[in-house]
Formats: structure tokens, C-alpha cells, sequence
């Protein structure tokens, strides 16, 4: 198997791994009913924005630039959690936001999600091959329910934040309510 195929395969499951991150999101703000704060929200943004990139690869097919994409929305995640885990380190008797995933609060373990697309991402650049690329000749099944997928979570995070925002411009930076209903 040529490392442009690979790639192609492997970025079908990168794009469910960061559908899985966002699912588990949804699943701690709807389960445990805590609401996300507008960081959170921008944290959701870049993850999309850095699944775009793999989709795009199956979409299209092995393209450097669509890794490029990818790093750089992964860095504005990133720097958007680092933001987010220095509020709270900041003041040592702040507990910090949300409950507490394996130990890690969710922003720190967005940090991690994003350094790791970062990492990952650099080595698909570095493997592949100038002038080499894989596309097959049409999608399979497989390849159009993990795009369907990506596109049914990114519409409910869209849904999500309007139903926390309602109709105004600005959220609270510690929601607790969400303000269409209210």
C-alpha cells in the first residue's frame, strides 16, 4: 500500500476520532447538564475547522495543502485551550470549569486533541511522497457515512450554540442557562 493510500485510509478515521471528541462533548453537556462557555465553543469551531482537512482528503484526494489546513486550525485550537487552562492556572484556588474528565478538565484535554492533530498531521506531510496521490474513482459507502456523520455533528454544534446564545450577540463567560428558553 502506497503512503498516499494510507493516507487517504487513515484520514477516514481521523475525521471520526474528532466526530468521537465532539460527540463526547455533547454527551458531557447534555448528560451531566453543563453548559459550554464561549471558549468551549470556539474549542468545538477549531476541532471542526481542523476535521475539514481530512475531509477534504477524502473528498479530493492526497493534497499537501489540505494538511497545511489542518495544522493551522489545529494551532488556533490549541492556543485557544492553552488560553483556557492559563485562566485557571492562574488563580491556584480555582477549581477550574466543568467536571473533571479521567482527571483533566475538558479544555486540557482539548489541548491534547490538538496537539496531536498537529503531530499527526506533520507526519502525513512528512510521508508523503512529491507527485505522489490517491483518489479512488468515486466514493465508497464508507467514505460518504463518515463525511454525513461529520457534517450531522457539526450542524447539532451549530444548533447547540444557538440555542445557548438565543438571540443575543454575546454569551456569558459562565453560562448557566441557555437563552433561547429563557
Amino acid at each position: 500500500m502506497s503512503n498516499a493510500r494510507l493516507t487517504y485510509t487513515l484520514a477516514h478515521f481521523y475525521v471520526l476520532a474528532l466526530v468521537g471528541v465532539l460527540l463526547g462533548a455533547f454527551g458531557i453537556q447534555l448528560i451531566f447538564k453543563e453548559i459550554p462557555c464561549p471558549l468551549c465553543y470556539l474549542q468545538r469551531m477549531g476541532m471542526a475547522l481542523a476535521a475539514i482537512g481530512p475531509c477534504l482528503v477524502i473528498l479530493h484526494g492526497v493534497r499537501v495543502k489540505f494538511f497545511g489546513m489542518t495544522i493551522v486550525a489545529a494551532i488556533l485550537g490549541a492556543t485557544i485551550s492553552a488560553r483556557q487552562v492559563l485562566l485557571h492556572i492562574a488563580n491556584s484556588a480555582d477549581p477550574g470549569y466543568g467536571t473533571p474528565v479521567m482527571g483533566l478538565h475538558l479544555y486540557t484535554w482539548a489541548f491534547l486533541v490538538f496537539s496531536t492533530m498537529i503531530a499527526v498531521s506533520g507526519l502525513h506531510l512528512w510521508t508523503i511522497n512529491e507527485g505522489e496521490s490517491y483518489r479512488p474513482a468515486r466514493l465508497s459507502r464508507f467514505s460518504k457515512c463518515v463525511l454525513g456523520i461529520f457534517v450531522i455533528v457539526l450542524v447539532a454544534n451549530v444548533v447547540s450554540a444557538f440555542v445557548q446564545t438565543g438571540f443575543h450577540w454575546f454569551l456569558p463567560g459562565n453560562p448557566t442557562e441557555y437563552r433561547l428558553f429563557h
